[in-house]
């Protein structure tokens, strides 16, 4: 890829979850030419059934060739072996963009070990769930060099509404924990306005068609509230992956030297989520755990 290739066509895709499986897709339905990988091989056939491109045995294998790589793994982990293979066979001038949210260490160790072989990285969480992977309005955060993110931003708007860059390696990794935290604060604050509503025998529905028109309206309120009344909380992104998350905001936290108390809390209140067997549940299952207390 070149300096002035605003646009590189070939690409690779390592890891399709529920987020990653809809953003290679929408590269593909772009007119990129995409090679996936997966864990689990039955599912990069299925993506290839569904639109096309190519699938590869290993992440070495997909990546071979490609002008840019994307991935989204699990942890700090998988980014450092998945990332550290790819990175040892890329040509020179490509670009590693990791959309794991990992810690901002793990980002600035990928983008020193990608700088040492003539590569570049970039550190791109998103948030917006698994309706916005599909929908292809994430929102992502970027960490890095500016000029890199000027070449493969034209891709990241394939499946991003707004894509940022927010200074340099890490960067992108610090913004994702600043989201995590305030969507804690949250979600834990609708779930208990929603079972205080039942308690006091409102009818929540209504209750949210009104205050959602104010002060308290959020992304949260408008997309979780009713099915929190209504006792649905299967939508992609799991109390295990929250409490992930958040574990990296309070470990950055204790680094830093910030205060998080409410954060904390409802971490702990995830822990007893995931006592009640709750790991797969939506974060918006803080809701169960309330009715569960009462």
């Amino acid at each position: 890829m070149s300096d002035t290739a605003a646009t590189p066509s070939r690409v690779a895709f390592l890891g399709l979850g529920v987020m990653g499986f809809p953003m290679a897709g929408h590269l593909a339905s772009k007119g990129h030419d995409v090679t996936v990988y997966n864990r689990t091989a039955a599912k990069a056939k299925a993506w290839v059934e569904k639109h096309g491109g190519r699938a590869a045995a290993t992440p070495e294998e997909a990546a071979d060739g490609a002008d840019a790589v994307f991935m989204c793994v699990g942890n700090d982990d998988d980014v450092r072996a998945v990332g550290g293979a790819v990175l040892s066979g890329l040509k020179a001038g490509a670009v590693l963009v990791d959309h794991t949210t990992a810690s901002a260490g793990v980002a600035r160790e990928m983008d020193e070990a990608a700088r040492a072989k003539g590569l570049h990285f970039l550190d791109a969480p998103v948030s917006g769930g698994q309706a916005g992977a599909e929908n292809g309005v994430l929102t992502i955060m970027v960490g890095g060099a500016e000029d890199v993110f000027a070449r493969v931003k034209p891709l990241m708007d394939c499946y991003g509404r707004s894509v940022v860059r927010m200074g340099d390696a890490g960067a992108g990794q610090l913004t994702k924990m600043v989201n995590q935290i305030c969507i804690a604060g949250l979600v834990q604050a609708l779930a208990e306005g929603m079972a205080f509503a039942q308690k006091a025998g409102l009818d929540g529905h209504r209750v949210v068609d009104v205050i959602s028109k104010g002060a308290a309206q959020s992304w949260q309120m408008e997309n979780r509230a009713r099915t929190m009344l209504d006792d649905k909380f299967d939508f992609g992104f799991a109390v295990d992956w929250m409490r992930k998350d958040l574990s990296i905001c309070l470990e950055e936290a204790r680094r830093n030297g910030s205060l998080l108390p409410v954060t904390a809390l409802v971490d702990q209140f995830y822990g007893d989520v995931q006592a009640m067997g709750g790991n797969r549940l939506d974060t918006s299952s803080l809701m169960k755990r309330l009715a569960a207390k009462s």
